[in-house]
């Protein structure tokens, strides 16, 4: 049986934790998809973001989630939102396995009834955000590539 798993995510911007999440995927499936949310939270679109990716890992599949719900938790009613938004994004795909680093993933990979693989939950590895990344670029500029570093800082000033 083919191993498909997928990530979602705002890679707001894209970090050296994401690509270790991603990294560590590729190696383990078949095939990778790498959903790229909408978001305002950066300059950069989500076509952009999704460039990055890309430009790292031209065998990664991308989706794009625009016009995504804004409603988010893990109560019932949030998850059930998130993810007839997300199953119509993945629908023809036979995904297998879920990404993430996150506590959301438990609730997608028991939605689509598939292996939940957690990656660097405590963020022992890579111990970085993108929200930190954000906070402070100049700072955190050893967690992200320089040409994300570059287009990233140009879109804040």
């Amino acid at each position: 049986m083919k191993k498909i798993g997928f990530t979602i995510g705002k890679f707001a911007p894209l970090h050296k934790g994401h690509q270790y999440l991603i990294e560590t995927a590729m190696k383990e499936m078949d095939e990778f998809y790498v959903v790229v949310y909408d978001t305002d939270v950066i300059k950069n679109s989500p076509q952009e973001r999704a460039e990055w990716i890309k430009k790292l890992y031209p065998k990664a599949h991308i989706l794009y989630a625009f016009n995504s719900p804004k409603q988010y938790g893990l109560d019932k009613e949030s998850v059930n939102i998130q993810m007839k938004y997300l199953s119509n994004i993945i629908k023809d795909i036979p995904v297998t396995h879920f990404y993430s680093s996150e506590p959301y993933g438990e609730k997608v990979a028991n939605y689509l009834h598939i292996n939940n693989r957690i990656v660097d939950k405590e963020r022992n590895v890579v111990p970085i955000s993108a929200r930190k990344i954000r906070q402070d670029l100049n700072a955190n500029s050893n967690f992200v590539e320089g040409f994300v570093y570059k287009e990233f800082k140009k879109k804040g000033d």
